[in-house]
Protein backbone atom coordinates (compact mmCIF):
# COMPACT_ATOMS: atom_id res chain seq x y z
CA UNK A 1 0.00 0.00 0.00
CA UNK A 2 1.37 3.42 -0.97
CA UNK A 3 1.85 6.26 1.47
CA UNK A 4 -0.86 8.50 -0.04
CA UNK A 5 -4.11 8.01 -1.89
CA UNK A 6 -3.45 11.16 -3.93
CA UNK A 7 -0.42 13.11 -5.03
CA UNK A 8 -1.69 16.54 -6.10
CA UNK A 9 0.66 18.37 -8.45
CA UNK A 10 -0.10 22.07 -8.14
CA UNK A 11 -1.27 24.01 -5.09
CA UNK A 12 -3.61 26.37 -6.92
CA UNK A 13 -7.35 26.59 -6.37
CA UNK A 14 -8.17 23.34 -8.20
CA UNK A 15 -5.59 21.33 -6.26
CA UNK A 16 -6.49 22.95 -2.93
CA UNK A 17 -10.24 22.29 -3.25
CA UNK A 18 -9.54 18.71 -4.40
CA UNK A 19 -7.25 18.10 -1.42
CA UNK A 20 -9.83 19.57 0.96
CA UNK A 21 -12.59 17.36 -0.39
CA UNK A 22 -10.45 14.23 -0.45
CA UNK A 23 -9.18 14.75 3.08
CA UNK A 24 -12.71 15.31 4.37
CA UNK A 25 -13.38 11.79 3.12
CA UNK A 26 -10.42 10.35 4.98
CA UNK A 27 -8.11 10.14 1.97
CA UNK A 28 -4.50 11.05 2.61
CA UNK A 29 -3.09 13.63 0.18
CA UNK A 30 0.27 15.21 -0.53
CA UNK A 31 0.26 18.53 -2.40
CA UNK A 32 3.45 19.66 -4.16
CA UNK A 33 4.15 22.89 -6.04
CA UNK A 34 7.26 24.16 -7.81
CA UNK A 35 6.65 27.72 -6.63
CA UNK A 36 7.91 28.90 -3.23
CA UNK A 37 4.35 29.41 -1.99
CA UNK A 38 0.90 27.81 -2.02
CA UNK A 39 -2.10 29.23 -3.85
CA UNK A 40 -0.98 29.27 -7.48
CA UNK A 41 -2.11 32.41 -9.28
CA UNK A 42 -4.42 33.57 -6.48
CA UNK A 43 -1.49 33.97 -4.06
CA UNK A 44 -1.33 37.36 -2.32
CA UNK A 45 1.77 39.12 -1.06
CA UNK A 46 1.25 41.53 1.83
CA UNK A 47 2.97 44.89 1.34
CA UNK A 48 2.47 47.76 3.77
CA UNK A 49 -0.66 46.04 5.10
CA UNK A 50 -2.14 45.65 1.60
CA UNK A 51 -2.89 42.23 0.06
CA UNK A 52 -1.32 42.42 -3.40
CA UNK A 53 -2.70 40.01 -6.01
CA UNK A 54 0.74 38.86 -7.14
CA UNK A 55 -0.41 37.23 -10.37
CA UNK A 56 -3.18 39.60 -11.41
CA UNK A 57 -6.59 40.62 -10.12
CA UNK A 58 -8.83 37.78 -8.96
CA UNK A 59 -12.48 38.51 -8.19
CA UNK A 60 -14.69 35.66 -7.07
CA UNK A 61 -18.19 35.69 -8.55
CA UNK A 62 -20.90 33.06 -8.93
CA UNK A 63 -24.62 32.47 -9.00
CA UNK A 64 -24.18 28.99 -7.55
CA UNK A 65 -25.28 29.21 -3.92
CA UNK A 66 -23.56 25.91 -3.08
CA UNK A 67 -20.20 27.21 -4.34
CA UNK A 68 -20.65 30.55 -2.52
CA UNK A 69 -21.55 28.85 0.75
CA UNK A 70 -18.63 26.46 0.37
CA UNK A 71 -15.93 29.13 0.00
CA UNK A 72 -17.53 31.24 2.74
CA UNK A 73 -17.41 28.22 5.05
CA UNK A 74 -13.62 28.44 4.71
CA UNK A 75 -13.27 32.23 4.99
CA UNK A 76 -15.83 35.03 4.92
CA UNK A 77 -15.91 37.08 1.72
CA UNK A 78 -16.40 40.85 1.58
CA UNK A 79 -18.80 42.92 -0.54
CA UNK A 80 -16.39 43.98 -3.32
CA UNK A 81 -18.21 44.74 -6.58
CA UNK A 82 -16.20 44.78 -9.79
CA UNK A 83 -16.79 48.09 -11.60
CA UNK A 84 -13.79 48.66 -13.87
CA UNK A 85 -13.09 51.91 -15.68
CA UNK A 86 -11.66 52.32 -19.18
CA UNK A 87 -9.21 55.15 -19.86
CA UNK A 88 -8.84 56.25 -23.47
CA UNK A 89 -6.46 59.16 -24.00
CA UNK A 90 -7.45 60.68 -20.68
CA UNK A 91 -11.20 60.20 -21.16
CA UNK A 92 -12.80 57.75 -18.76
CA UNK A 93 -15.68 55.37 -19.44
CA UNK A 94 -17.59 52.99 -17.22
CA UNK A 95 -17.57 49.26 -17.96
CA UNK A 96 -19.31 47.08 -18.90
CA UNK A 97 -21.04 48.97 -21.71
CA UNK A 98 -24.11 50.55 -20.11
CA UNK A 99 -26.03 53.81 -20.05
CA UNK A 100 -23.17 55.53 -18.20
CA UNK A 101 -20.80 54.49 -21.02
CA UNK A 102 -23.20 55.68 -23.73
CA UNK A 103 -23.68 59.03 -21.99
CA UNK A 104 -19.90 59.44 -21.69
CA UNK A 105 -19.45 58.48 -25.36
CA UNK A 106 -22.30 60.39 -27.04
CA UNK A 107 -24.16 62.41 -24.41
CA UNK A 108 -27.33 60.31 -24.84
CA UNK A 109 -29.56 60.14 -21.79
CA UNK A 110 -32.26 57.58 -22.57
CA UNK A 111 -32.14 53.91 -23.60
CA UNK A 112 -34.00 54.79 -26.82
CA UNK A 113 -31.35 57.34 -27.78
CA UNK A 114 -28.56 54.86 -27.00
CA UNK A 115 -30.20 52.05 -28.99
CA UNK A 116 -30.70 54.35 -31.96
CA UNK A 117 -27.05 55.46 -31.92
CA UNK A 118 -25.75 51.90 -31.72
CA UNK A 119 -28.14 50.65 -34.43
CA UNK A 120 -27.08 53.49 -36.73
CA UNK A 121 -23.46 52.38 -36.44
CA UNK A 122 -24.26 48.68 -36.70
CA UNK A 123 -26.26 49.32 -39.89
CA UNK A 124 -23.30 51.17 -41.39
CA UNK A 125 -21.04 48.21 -40.59
CA UNK A 126 -23.51 45.82 -42.23
CA UNK A 127 -23.69 48.00 -45.37
CA UNK A 128 -19.90 48.10 -45.68
CA UNK A 129 -19.58 44.34 -45.26
CA UNK A 130 -22.33 43.63 -47.80
CA UNK A 131 -20.72 46.04 -50.27
CA UNK A 132 -17.59 43.94 -50.01
CA UNK A 133 -19.50 40.72 -50.55
CA UNK A 134 -19.08 39.62 -46.91
CA UNK A 135 -22.08 37.82 -45.37
CA UNK A 136 -20.58 36.61 -42.07
CA UNK A 137 -17.93 38.34 -39.92
CA UNK A 138 -14.51 36.95 -40.77
CA UNK A 139 -12.61 38.30 -37.78
CA UNK A 140 -12.96 40.00 -34.43
CA UNK A 141 -13.07 43.50 -35.89
CA UNK A 142 -16.01 42.76 -38.18
CA UNK A 143 -17.82 40.94 -35.39
CA UNK A 144 -17.37 43.83 -32.96
CA UNK A 145 -18.53 46.42 -35.49
CA UNK A 146 -21.71 44.41 -36.08
CA UNK A 147 -22.33 44.09 -32.34
CA UNK A 148 -21.57 47.57 -31.02
CA UNK A 149 -20.55 49.96 -33.83
CA UNK A 150 -17.40 51.86 -34.68
CA UNK A 151 -17.18 54.45 -31.86
CA UNK A 152 -17.11 51.98 -28.98
CA UNK A 153 -15.05 49.48 -30.95
CA UNK A 154 -12.28 51.96 -31.78
CA UNK A 155 -12.34 53.65 -28.37
CA UNK A 156 -12.78 50.79 -25.94
CA UNK A 157 -12.13 47.47 -27.71
CA UNK A 158 -9.57 47.66 -30.52
CA UNK A 159 -6.40 48.86 -28.76
CA UNK A 160 -7.00 46.88 -25.58
CA UNK A 161 -7.73 43.64 -27.45
CA UNK A 162 -4.71 43.97 -29.74
CA UNK A 163 -2.44 44.53 -26.74
CA UNK A 164 -3.99 41.58 -24.94
CA UNK A 165 -3.55 39.14 -27.82
CA UNK A 166 -0.52 40.64 -29.55
CA UNK A 167 -2.27 40.54 -32.94
CA UNK A 168 -4.43 42.91 -35.02
CA UNK A 169 -8.15 42.45 -34.48
CA UNK A 170 -8.43 41.64 -38.19
CA UNK A 171 -6.31 38.52 -37.52
CA UNK A 172 -8.22 37.36 -34.45
CA UNK A 173 -11.16 34.94 -34.81
CA UNK A 174 -14.66 36.37 -34.55
CA UNK A 175 -15.74 33.91 -31.84
CA UNK A 176 -13.56 35.66 -29.23
CA UNK A 177 -16.12 38.45 -29.08
CA UNK A 178 -19.34 36.66 -30.03
CA UNK A 179 -21.08 38.22 -27.04
CA UNK A 180 -20.57 41.65 -25.55
CA UNK A 181 -22.29 42.74 -22.34
CA UNK A 182 -24.45 45.68 -23.43
CA UNK A 183 -26.89 47.09 -20.90
CA UNK A 184 -29.40 49.84 -21.43
CA UNK A 185 -29.48 50.62 -17.70
CA UNK A 186 -27.20 52.67 -15.45
CA UNK A 187 -25.35 49.71 -13.91
CA UNK A 188 -21.54 49.53 -13.57
CA UNK A 189 -21.49 46.08 -11.94
CA UNK A 190 -19.38 44.04 -14.37
CA UNK A 191 -20.82 40.67 -13.36
CA UNK A 192 -24.42 39.51 -13.47
CA UNK A 193 -23.87 36.91 -10.76
CA UNK A 194 -25.77 36.90 -7.49
CA UNK A 195 -22.61 36.76 -5.37
CA UNK A 196 -19.19 38.32 -5.67
CA UNK A 197 -16.40 39.40 -3.35
CA UNK A 198 -12.85 38.93 -2.08
CA UNK A 199 -11.86 36.81 0.94
CA UNK A 200 -11.56 39.06 3.99
CA UNK A 201 -7.83 39.07 4.69
CA UNK A 202 -6.90 37.93 1.17
CA UNK A 203 -6.86 34.73 -0.87
CA UNK A 204 -4.08 33.18 1.20
CA UNK A 205 -6.62 32.68 3.96
CA UNK A 206 -8.83 30.70 1.57
CA UNK A 207 -5.95 28.47 0.45
CA UNK A 208 -4.66 28.00 4.00
CA UNK A 209 -8.15 26.99 5.11
CA UNK A 210 -8.57 24.52 2.27
CA UNK A 211 -5.15 22.96 2.93
CA UNK A 212 -5.42 22.95 6.72
CA UNK A 213 -4.21 19.52 7.86
CA UNK A 214 -2.97 18.57 4.38
CA UNK A 215 0.71 17.77 3.80
CA UNK A 216 2.27 20.27 1.40
CA UNK A 217 5.68 20.81 -0.17
CA UNK A 218 6.71 23.99 -2.00
CA UNK A 219 9.82 24.51 -4.16
CA UNK A 220 9.16 20.98 -5.39
CA UNK A 221 9.18 20.25 -9.12
CA UNK A 222 7.31 17.08 -10.11
CA UNK A 223 9.40 16.73 -13.27
CA UNK A 224 12.74 17.02 -11.47
CA UNK A 225 12.13 13.64 -9.80
CA UNK A 226 9.17 12.24 -11.66
CA UNK A 227 9.79 8.53 -11.00
CA UNK A 228 9.84 9.16 -7.25
CA UNK A 229 6.68 11.25 -7.19
CA UNK A 230 4.79 8.76 -9.33
CA UNK A 231 5.60 6.07 -6.78
CA UNK A 232 4.29 7.74 -3.61
CA UNK A 233 0.52 7.67 -4.23
CA UNK A 234 -2.18 5.45 -5.68
CA UNK A 235 -3.38 8.26 -7.95
CA UNK A 236 -2.13 11.60 -9.22
CA UNK A 237 -4.11 14.78 -9.75
CA UNK A 238 -2.11 16.81 -12.25
CA UNK A 239 -2.93 20.53 -12.65
CA UNK A 240 0.07 21.59 -14.72
CA UNK A 241 0.54 21.81 -18.47
CA UNK A 242 -0.83 18.68 -20.11
CA UNK A 243 1.67 18.85 -22.97
CA UNK A 244 4.56 18.93 -20.48
CA UNK A 245 3.16 15.86 -18.70
CA UNK A 246 3.51 13.98 -21.99
CA UNK A 247 6.95 15.48 -22.69
CA UNK A 248 5.57 17.56 -25.59
CA UNK A 249 5.05 14.41 -27.64
CA UNK A 250 2.93 16.12 -30.27
CA UNK A 251 4.36 19.63 -29.89
CA UNK A 252 3.89 22.59 -27.54
CA UNK A 253 0.63 24.34 -26.81
CA UNK A 254 0.68 28.14 -26.98
CA UNK A 255 -0.19 30.62 -24.23
CA UNK A 256 -0.32 34.30 -23.53
CA UNK A 257 1.31 35.52 -20.37
CA UNK A 258 1.34 38.70 -18.30
CA UNK A 259 4.27 40.72 -16.98
CA UNK A 260 3.64 42.84 -13.88
CA UNK A 261 5.34 46.11 -13.05
CA UNK A 262 4.64 46.72 -9.36
CA UNK A 263 5.10 50.03 -7.57
CA UNK A 264 4.49 51.26 -4.02
CA UNK A 265 3.42 54.90 -4.01
CA UNK A 266 3.56 57.31 -1.03
CA UNK A 267 -0.08 58.35 -1.44
CA UNK A 268 -3.19 56.66 0.00
CA UNK A 269 -5.29 56.65 -3.18
CA UNK A 270 -3.87 56.60 -6.71
CA UNK A 271 -6.77 56.02 -9.13
CA UNK A 272 -9.83 55.63 -6.90
CA UNK A 273 -10.70 52.21 -8.32
CA UNK A 274 -9.29 48.70 -8.26
CA UNK A 275 -9.24 48.14 -12.02
CA UNK A 276 -8.54 50.69 -14.75
CA UNK A 277 -8.13 49.51 -18.35
CA UNK A 278 -6.05 51.55 -20.79
CA UNK A 279 -7.60 51.04 -24.19
CA UNK A 280 -5.43 53.05 -26.58
CA UNK A 281 -2.64 51.19 -28.37
CA UNK A 282 -0.02 53.82 -27.48
CA UNK A 283 -0.09 52.90 -23.76
CA UNK A 284 1.95 49.67 -23.55
CA UNK A 285 0.16 48.16 -20.55
CA UNK A 286 -3.40 46.87 -20.61
CA UNK A 287 -4.48 47.96 -17.16
CA UNK A 288 -3.47 49.22 -13.72
CA UNK A 289 -4.62 47.40 -10.61
CA UNK A 290 -4.72 49.33 -7.31
CA UNK A 291 -4.91 46.48 -4.84
CA UNK A 292 -6.18 48.16 -1.69
CA UNK A 293 -9.55 48.85 -3.34
CA UNK A 294 -10.34 45.12 -3.30
CA UNK A 295 -10.59 45.19 0.50
CA UNK A 296 -10.84 48.84 1.57
CA UNK A 297 -13.98 50.85 0.90
CA UNK A 298 -14.82 54.53 1.38
CA UNK A 299 -12.71 56.23 4.03
CA UNK A 300 -10.96 52.92 4.83
CA UNK A 301 -8.75 53.60 1.80
CA UNK A 302 -7.05 56.38 3.77
CA UNK A 303 -6.17 54.19 6.77
CA UNK A 304 -2.84 53.35 5.13
CA UNK A 305 -0.68 56.26 3.91
CA UNK A 306 0.57 54.44 0.81
CA UNK A 307 -0.81 52.30 -1.98
CA UNK A 308 0.42 49.51 -4.27
CA UNK A 309 -0.29 49.43 -7.99
CA UNK A 310 0.52 46.88 -10.70
CA UNK A 311 0.77 47.65 -14.39
CA UNK A 312 -0.03 44.62 -16.55
CA UNK A 313 1.71 43.93 -19.85
CA UNK A 314 0.34 41.13 -22.03
CA UNK A 315 2.92 39.19 -24.05
CA UNK A 316 3.64 35.91 -25.81
CA UNK A 317 4.58 33.08 -23.49
CA UNK A 318 8.08 31.60 -23.63
CA UNK A 319 9.90 28.99 -21.55
CA UNK A 320 10.52 30.22 -18.02
CA UNK A 321 7.40 32.44 -17.99
CA UNK A 322 4.13 31.64 -16.25
CA UNK A 323 1.50 30.45 -18.77
CA UNK A 324 -1.76 32.36 -18.23
CA UNK A 325 -4.21 32.21 -21.11
CA UNK A 326 -4.60 29.33 -23.57
CA UNK A 327 -4.59 30.45 -27.20
CA UNK A 328 -7.66 28.47 -28.24
CA UNK A 329 -7.29 28.69 -32.00
CA UNK A 330 -7.80 25.75 -34.37
CA UNK A 331 -4.19 24.63 -34.28
CA UNK A 332 -3.94 24.57 -30.48
CA UNK A 333 -7.37 23.04 -29.93
CA UNK A 334 -6.55 20.20 -32.31
CA UNK A 335 -3.21 19.66 -30.56
CA UNK A 336 -4.90 19.63 -27.16
CA UNK A 337 -7.35 16.95 -28.34
CA UNK A 338 -4.38 14.70 -29.11
CA UNK A 339 -3.13 15.11 -25.54
CA UNK A 340 -6.67 14.72 -24.20
CA UNK A 341 -6.91 11.34 -25.94
CA UNK A 342 -3.80 10.21 -24.04
CA UNK A 343 -5.20 11.54 -20.77
CA UNK A 344 -8.47 9.68 -21.27
CA UNK A 345 -6.53 6.40 -21.32
CA UNK A 346 -4.91 7.02 -17.93
CA UNK A 347 -6.17 4.83 -15.08
CA UNK A 348 -4.27 6.45 -12.21
CA UNK A 349 -3.89 10.08 -13.32
CA UNK A 350 -6.57 12.80 -13.24
CA UNK A 351 -6.15 16.12 -15.04
CA UNK A 352 -7.81 19.33 -13.90
CA UNK A 353 -7.57 23.11 -14.18
CA UNK A 354 -6.80 25.65 -16.87
CA UNK A 355 -3.37 24.26 -17.82
CA UNK A 356 -4.29 20.58 -17.71
CA UNK A 357 -7.56 21.14 -19.58
CA UNK A 358 -6.20 23.93 -21.82
CA UNK A 359 -9.11 26.27 -21.23
CA UNK A 360 -9.70 29.50 -19.37
CA UNK A 361 -11.47 29.10 -16.03
CA UNK A 362 -12.89 31.63 -13.62
CA UNK A 363 -12.48 30.61 -9.98
CA UNK A 364 -16.08 29.65 -9.21
CA UNK A 365 -16.36 27.13 -12.07
CA UNK A 366 -13.17 25.49 -10.81
CA UNK A 367 -14.69 25.07 -7.34
CA UNK A 368 -17.95 23.80 -8.87
CA UNK A 369 -16.11 21.33 -11.09
CA UNK A 370 -14.11 19.86 -8.20
CA UNK A 371 -17.14 19.62 -5.92
CA UNK A 372 -18.96 17.70 -8.66
CA UNK A 373 -16.16 15.11 -8.69
CA UNK A 374 -16.99 14.21 -5.09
Amino acid sequence: MKEYEYLIVGAGLYGAVFAHQACQRGQRCLVIDKRPHLGGNIYCEQIEGINVHKYGAHIFHTSNRRVWDYVNSIVEFNRYTNSPIANYRGRQFNLPFNMNTFYQMWGVRTPEEARAKIEEQRSEARRQMQAGGVTEPRNLEEQALLLIGRDIYETLIKGYTEKQWGRPCTELPAFIIKRLPVRFVYDNNYFNDCYQGIPIGGYNRLIDGLLNGVETLTNTDFFANRAHWESVADKILFTGKIDEFYDYRYGKLEYRTVRFEQETLPIPNYQGNAVMNFTEAEVPYTRIIEHKHFEKFGDEVYQTPCTVISREYSTEWAEGMEPYYPVNNERNNALYQQYRALADCEEHVLFGGRLAEYRYYDMAPIVERVLSLF
